[in-house]
């Protein structure tokens, strides 16, 4: 069974949408086997977002990422990791389908629900980032 690591994003939390998006994957078949709330220091998001933290954009991340907490979720199922990004649509939300998390309630590249792991290996060094081993239910 793969593992993924999702945040849901400041936009979803100002928006309510946690339950929603729970719901969506669990709909799926998706196994919830971590949860937490939290605000996102620097430290975390420098080290999170390290492939872009160089670039000019970067502080804009920054600041939307820790302008409110954050709930961040771990699951488990079979091709989780894709399976989920399908369930999100395109990374920019003007260009995913209606139906999918982004095509219905993000907003544009930055602002568009949920941060997904791109790739089991990184599903699992995410999970590690962000949860003691203790606080990961598999």
């Amino acid at each position: 069974m793969e593992k993924t690591f999702l945040i849901c994003k400041p936009d979803a939390m100002q928006k309510r949408l946690v339950g929603t998006v729970i719901s969506r994957f669990e709909a799926a078949g998706f196994d919830v086997i971590a949860c937490k709330m939290a605000r996102l220091s620097p430290a975390l998001l420098r080290e999170h977002y390290a492939h872009v933290a160089s670039k000019p954009f970067y502080p804009d991340i920054e600041r939307f990422m820790s302008s409110r907490p954050v709930v961040m979720i771990a699951l488990q199922g079979e091709n989780v990791v894709q399976r989920v990004r399908d369930l999100l649509g395109p990374t920019d939300s003007r260009k995913a389908a209606k139906g999918t998390l982004r095509g219905d309630f993000g907003t544009d590249m930055m602002i568009n629900v949920l941060h997904a792991s791109d790739s089991v290996e990184n599903g699992v060094a995410e999970i590690a980032r962000f949860f003691r081993p203790e606080e990961v239910f598999a």
